[in-house]
């Protein structure tokens, strides 16, 4: 089969897995949200107390360990670390900071959008945007530094710290947070939603699908396989949306969704430009780091740090709109990411002139 069609039928799977997860509890238009579900287990930990938006998602684990399990079988599991550690923290922190304002990853944009969210549209924009300066900046040369190889056991400490935090939400449940009301009370159940996310973390690592890799390889290579995988998996939450009569077409009454054109816009092209800059969406560098890369793992934990902070000081949105912290959050985090990547390009190049290999640089 060519890849073209394994894309097409990963997209198609993921597409069905996130309605199934839609259908069996989790909340509307968020079968798979790797933002959404990052901050629902930052407060069931306690990193922030909004009791709306807490609960720990068996997906995540899920996500991780799925990618793990794949990278062992197929012997991918490598474990490497090194590449600028702080940048790629405050890139995940700044990534997830988007997510938030926006409300919802790419992943979310996409079931979104299958809904009828028009919203979600004009937040694509802003990605494909992003994106598209941040192939800019990888066509004039930017790279971060190059990672290196490291002992097994950096890579399988984030994958041993999933297993253990799940088993103990198994034995008892009540250690954790979980919410009464909101988004955080709304969950698939256990068993559903850990093989959906094993699922999914297996196709992802076999794959490498990404929705900032798909719109990244069109910039750079006009490599459209991605893109075949990412219009399927649409095409499945559309027509799934329509048979099940959740499509509602249009800017307002969007479940758990704003309407500010805007912010919707910018949020989303903070998103694509920092995940074009440490290579992947929210989805990939779980995959990432569950495959032995410490430095997706970094990048996750500060999604962590950022999804709690979110919360802790008020630059999430919600269905009544952006606050001012988010807005701010967002120019700051544009700004920040734009001058990573002049820096680090300008690095290179320099490099480049004296004989210097970019990944010395």
């Amino acid at each position: 089969m060519s890849i073209k069609w394994v894309l097409i039928l990963s997209g198609i799977i993921i597409g069905a897995i996130a309605l199934l997860l839609g259908v069996n509890g989790n909340p509307p238009n968020m079968g798979v949200c790797v933002a959404c579900f990052i901050r629902d287990s930052a407060g069931s930990m306690g990193l922030h107390h909004t009791e709306t938006v807490q609960y720990l998602r068996p997906e995540i684990f899920g996500f991780i360990l799925g990618s793990f399990a794949a990278a062992l079988i197929f012997k991918e599991f490598q474990s490497k670390a090194g590449s600028a550690p702080v940048i790629r923290f405050v890139l995940g922190f700044l990534m997830m900071a988007g997510c938030l304002v926006f409300l919802g990853c790419p992943l979310r944009m996409v079931l979104r959008i299958g809904a009828g969210d028009l919203n979600a549209v004009i937040g694509l924009v802003g990605l494909i945007i992003g994106i598209g300066i941040g192939s800019l900046f990888i066509k004039k040369g930017f790279s971060l530094p190059r990672n290196y190889r490291q002992s097994s056991i950096e890579g399988l400490i984030l994958p041993a710290i999933c297993i253990f935090l799940f088993a103990l939400f198994l034995w008892n449940s009540d250690i954790f947070n979980t919410s009464v009301k909101g988004p955080g009370a709304s969950h698939a159940p256990v068993w559903m939603s850990i093989i959906a996310g094993l699922i999914i973390g297996f196709i992802i690592q076999r794959t490498r699908f990404c929705f900032i890799g798909m719109a990244k390889h069109v910039f750079l290579s006009r490599n459209y396989n991605m893109a075949f995988g990412v219009i399927a998996l649409t095409l499945v939450v559309l027509l799934g949306n329509i048979y099940l009569g959740k499509f509602n077409l249009g800017f307002e009454n969007q479940p758990i969704a704003h309407n500010d054109g805007v912010w919707n816009f910018l949020s989303m092209a903070l998103v694509g430009l920092c995940g074009v800059l440490i290579t992947g969406c929210p989805l990939r560098q779980l995959a990432n780091a569950g495959q032995g890369n410490s430095d997706a793992a970094v990048s996750v934990v500060g999604m962590l740090v950022g999804a709690a902070f979110a919360h802790n000081f008020s630059y999430a949105s919600s269905p009544a709109g952006v606050t001012d912290n988010g807005k701010l959050v967002v120019i700051i985090g544009l700004l920040f990411a734009v001058i990573v990547a002049t820096v680090y390009t300008y690095a290179v190049n320099k490099a480049k002139d004296n004989g210097i290999s970019k990944n010395d640089a």
